[in-house]
Parts: structure tokens; sequence; C-alpha cells
């Protein structure tokens, strides 16, 4: 039997989802309905953008919720307070400085589903992450990237 996929996420990424989930169920979902409705109104919809624009947005919005309801189905909890304090996990701060002198860098790995890498978090899943997780404070790391290795310290973790 195959192993079921898990999506790795903070509670505070699960409550965010969850947040989502019911705006789209709640909140976005009857607004799309309403514009199928008037859209209808207008009769043929061979030649109805108004229809097919409102279709479509309701494709996309159903869609989302499926996948966020997948996601919180399969949600695996991570709590970075069960791991050794100085060890990267999932859930922490990490800060690493590229050798030999660049300026430090401070990211949260957390889960692809929470992942926004403007706001300073990264996915689990990305080469940086991938080569950080599992080490500690003040180890130095050679990770590998699409442009090659980049060695890097860890100077904090939290």
């Amino acid at each position: 039997m195959a192993e079921q996929e898990s999506y790795p996420m903070t509670a505070d990424g699960r409550d965010k989802l969850k947040a989502e989930l019911e705006d789209l169920k709640l909140n976005q979902r009857p607004k799309v309905v309403e514009r199928i409705k008037v859209a209808r109104s207008y009769g043929d919809l061979s030649e109805n953008s108004e229809y097919e624009s409102a279709k479509d947005e309701q494709s996309m919005l159903e869609s989302r919720i499926n996948t966020i309801e997948h996601m919180l189905q399969y949600a695996e909890i991570i709590d970075s307070n069960d791991s050794d304090k100085d060890e990267v996990t999932v859930g922490k701060h990490v800060t690493f400085k590229e050798l030999p002198d660049e300026e430090p860098e401070t990211y949260q790995i957390v889960g692809a589903a929470e992942a926004d890498p403007m706001s300073g978090k990264i996915s689990n899943d990305s080469p940086i992450a991938k080569g950080l997780l599992g080490h500690k404070l003040n180890e130095e790391v050679v990770i590998q990237i699409p442009a090659g290795n980049m060695k890097v310290k860890i100077i904090k973790v939290e």
C-alpha cells in the first residue's frame, strides 16, 4: 500500500490555512455563486464572457478549497520545542552566514504549505533548508544549491 503524503507545518501555519479555508467557504464561494447567477440572467451563455469568467473563478476557488482541505487532513504539526534547542528543525528560525565573509541571513524553516520567502519563511523542501536541517549551532555546512555549493556557518538557532 502506498504511503500517504504528509504536509509538515507549524501550528501557526495550520491555523492560517484553517482561516483561509473558512474565508473561501463562507465569503468567497457565495460571492462567486452570485456572480454566476447574475451572469446567467444575461441570457445566451455561449457568448457570455461574464459567465465564463465567473465559472473559471469558481473552478480555481474550488480547487484551492480542495487543496487546503487535503493539506489539513494530512497535516503533520511540527513542534520545534521537541528537539535540541541548538538543532535546526522545521519551525525554527536559523541565522547563518555564507563563508568566508557574507552578511548573516535569517530564515524560518516551515512546511511547503506555509513557505513565503519574501517574509523570511523557506520551505523544508528548499535546497538551503535541506542543507541546514539536522545541523547544529556553530556548525559549518556545505549546502548544494542550483548554482553550485555554498559553505555556511550556523550562527543562531531559535
